[in-house]
């Protein structure tokens, strides 16, 4: 059984993990782990330099090339492109791990365990990072259990909550952001293994579907076949069929104005209304202004209200299992700044459950 971490356990990782240890992300593609990890050591002022070792057809790719030293006496390697010549501390971060061949992993055994490559160290500081796929649908090369031993291993799971997040904040189409809220199956498949070229969705293909579908309005034919060619023909229908039947309301209108909102909440089911728990959490989190803040959490304690007095307490269940999560703590701030209410209920509803 691997370790399974998400998002946020792994920027604490990162954080408590000295350099002088490696660290191994096993994990399908498409899930961000290039990006939290350039973008965690990069906003800490260190350079992250991305070696995708799977393109590598040569040691020398990555160790340099041979070559005559100034006496013409003996053959020294020069320093690759990528290599540190200031002296200053790298993050190394091997991407495509186990698609390398069997020549170039040999190299890395004494990247990993001594920071050294062909005589050559790497500064002081410097860290080793690497990202291992796993699966049958992938073409891996096996990696040896020498190799795997110098590396801390751990299998990431980035959940679904954590990239709503992340996408709402980067400006993702917000007809995605719904969709993946309610379609969650959707965000890392949806149609099992990739199997050739038959696409399936993940993370990076409903970035490429939110820069196209920003400025349009409607998904005629055109563009679902377009979107098909990117996330997968089941996930491009399903959709644009949500598009089509989705005009209800949304977190944001809740908690703008909640009794605007009451009576088309009426005609929702459980199953509905724990997909705008989510998105309730996620519109606090996100928002700047206390001011806003404030009125958001005055219409979130009547929608809990409106919950507790209406008996949908498995909705309200749902909502107080993500409170009690660790991916908002700002809206947990916002609560017990602004709603004794809210907080109670919280309480009382686990209280509840000990009993």
């Amino acid at each position: 059984m691997g370790v399974n971490i998400n998002t946020n356990e792994l920027i604490t990782i990162l954080t408590l993990t000295p350099p002088g240890q490696n660290i191994m992300l096993v994990g399908r593609h498409g899930i961000g782990k290039s990006r939290i990890i350039t973008d965690f050591f990069e906003t800490r002022g260190k350079k992250v330099v991305s070696l995708f070792l799977g393109q590598m057809s040569d040691p020398g790719d990555l160790i340099g090339l041979p070559a005559l030293d100034s006496n013409l006496t003996k053959t020294d390697f020069r320093p690759p492109y990528w290599f540190p010549l200031d002296g200053r501390p790298i993050v190394l971060f091997l991407d495509e791990l186990n698609r390398a061949r069997p020549e170039i992993l040999q190299c890395v055994m004494d990247l990993a365990l001594n920071r050294s490559l062909a005589g050559k160290r790497l500064p002081a500081g410097s860290q080793v990072v690497s990202a291992v796929n796993e699966g049958e649908e992938y073409q891996l090369t096996d990696l040896d259990p020498a190799l795997v031993s110098r590396f801390n291993v751990y299998h990431f799971l980035p959940s679904c909550a954590e990239w709503l997040l992340w996408a709402s904040a980067n400006g993702i189409d917000e007809r995605i952001v719904l969709f993946i809220e309610k379609n969650s199956d959707y965000l890392d498949g949806g149609a099992g293994p990739d199997a050739g070229l038959d696409r399936t969705a993940d993370r990076r293909s409903w970035e490429r579907v939110s820069e196209i579908i920003k400025t349009e309005d409607t998904i005629d034919k055109t563009l679902e076949k377009l979107i098909a060619g990117i996330v997968g023909v089941k996930a491009a229908l399903r959709f644009s069929n949500f598009l089509n039947e989705n005009s209800g309301v949304s977190p944001a209108m809740i908690l703008r104005n909640f009794d605007e909102c009451k009576n088309d909440l009426e005609e929702l089911s459980v199953h509905e209304l724990s997909d705008l728990n989510e998105g309730l959490f996620r519109v606090i989190e996100l928002e700047e202004k206390q001011d806003t803040v404030k009125d958001y959490t005055v219409n979130l304690e009547k929608y809990i209200r409106w919950l507790n007095d209406t008996s949908r307490s498995e909705a309200l269940a749902h909502w107080t299992t993500v409170y009690e999560g660790s991916i908002y703590p700002k809206t947990k701030v916002a609560v017990l700044s602004y709603s004794p209410y809210i907080f109670q209920a919280v309480i009382d509803y686990v209280k509840n459950i000990k009993l």
